[in-house]
């Protein structure tokens, strides 16, 4: 094999793995999450990652809300799949860039500001901090069982502006979200 053979296969090997690399960092990972009971209800703290791809960074740069939606589930321990959920919950925040003061917001869907940010990184990161969710009642979980609970975090492709959304649709770089993580319900 000839020198420029192998350079050329070299820079073939690193454009391979810094494009996987790329890949594999646009994606959501919930990366700890703990429960405990405080006044007779179960809460919730959750670290997540928020990583969002090149596209849909230089959407929210460019002024396009993006939704982010939080699903949590609590079953039984060794539940069957057909067996309902003791809770289903969901939430949705969506961050935004406001051009004209040069921050970002998130804020509840279904109503009411949280906070504003300079950075979008420091706006991700608090997205991604979930501390004191409510969970369930402690007196709805029954003595003698043991429960799950399983999150999942996902970008909402529905919510973004309808000229976008086919986009969103065909291309990987939008489908954003975390795999359903598990973990026992602490008592």
């Amino acid at each position: 094999m000839s020198g420029s053979h192998r350079l050329l296969l070299c820079a073939s090997a690193w454009l391979l793995l810094g494009a996987s690399l790329v890949l594999q960092a646009a994606e959501f990972d919930i990366e700890e999450a703990r429960t405990y009971l405080e006044g007779g209800t179960y809460r919730l703290d959750a670290d997540i990652d928020l990583a969002l791809s090149e596209q849909a960074l230089e959407a929210l740069d460019n002024g396009v809300p993006l939704t982010i939606e939080v699903r949590l589930r609590i079953r039984r321990d060794g539940a069957w799949v057909w067996e309902e959920s003791l809770q289903a919950d969901q939430w949705r925040y969506r961050i935004r860039y406001k051009p004209l003061s040069e921050r970002y917001s998130i804020d509840r869907v279904s109503g009411g500001e949280i906070d504003s940010f300079v950075s979008r990184e420091s706006a991700l990161r608090a997205l991604g901090t979930m501390r004191g969710l409510r969970l369930v009642d402690a007196d709805r979980l029954a003595t003698d069982e043991d429960y799950a609970v399983h999150l999942r975090v996902a970008l909402d492709i529905d919510e973004l502006p309808l000229p976008l959304r086919p986009i969103a649709y065909l291309r990987p770089a939008w489908k954003l979200e975390s795999k359903w993580t598990q973990w026992p319900l602490r008592r």
